[in-house]
């Protein structure tokens, strides 16, 4: 798959204690990504962070180790996959019932390759 160019970067903010059907949220996320053939998703876990409807900060201090700190899924890909992706997110936050928040940005692929 050659993929160079303009493409989307795609980001969704959720939590690490987001579920569906007992699976974290953030897999379900990743494995229907790979499942429609989109290039690739990375998920990095916050150490710290809050979002509109929280009361604390969550955090990953030693003294105080949260069990719900914030993940950010990423995804780049063609404008048009991301723009499929973007409604079968939304779908999987509604049904998760959780807090989260999508954005989009403009992304200048230089190089993408699947190795040997």
């Amino acid at each position: 798959m050659k993929l160079e160019g303009e493409g989307k970067l795609l980001r969704i903010f959720i939590g690490e204690l987001d579920k569906i059907a007992h699976k974290p949220l953030y897999e379900v996320l990743v494995l229907k990504a790979r499942e429609i053939g989109m290039a690739g998703a990375t998920v990095l876990r916050g150490v710290q962070g809050f979002g509109a409807g929280s009361r604390i900060v969550h955090s990953a201090k030693i003294l105080r180790l949260s069990e719900d700190l914030p993940i950010v899924v990423e995804f780049v890909d063609t404008e048009e996959k991301i723009d499929k992706f973007v409604k079968i997110a939304g779908d999987f936050l509604e049904q998760a019932g959780c807090g989260a928040m999508i954005t989009e940005e403009r992304a200048h692929i230089v190089h993408y390759s699947h190795g040997k």
